[in-house]
C-alpha cells in the first residue's frame, strides 16, 4: 500500500498513489489530527488524494519525488496553507 502511518503523527505517501488510496488517506487524516504528510518518495497522486490534501492542509514533509507534483501541486498546497 502506498499510504501508511509510518509512525505516530506521520502519514507516508510513497510511489504511485491511485484513487483506491483516497479512503485510507482520509481515515488516517481523520484519526490522526495534526499529522504531517511525508511525500518525499511520492511519484504520483490521484486527484482524489490531492483534494484531501487541500481539504485537510496537513504539514507537508517534502518536496515530493514526482516531477509534476514538485512543480505544480506542491507550490499550490504550500500557498494554500
Amino acid at each position: 500500500m502506498s499510504v501508511r502511518l509510518r509512525d505516530e503523527g506521520t502519514v507516508e505517501l510513497a510511489g504511485r498513489c491511485p484513487a483506491d488510496d483516497a479512503e485510507p488517506l482520509l481515515r488516517l487524516l481523520l484519526s490522526e489530527p495534526g499529522a504531517q504528510v511525508d511525500w518525499r518518495t511520492c511519484d504520483h497522486l490521484h486527484m482524489a488524494l490531492v483534494q484531501l490534501l487541500f481539504i485537510f492542509r496537513p504539514p507537508l514533509v517534502g518536496p515530493p519525488r514526482g516531477d509534476f507534483l514538485r512543480r505544480h501541486v506542491d507550490p499550490l498546497l504550500r500557498r494554500a496553507s
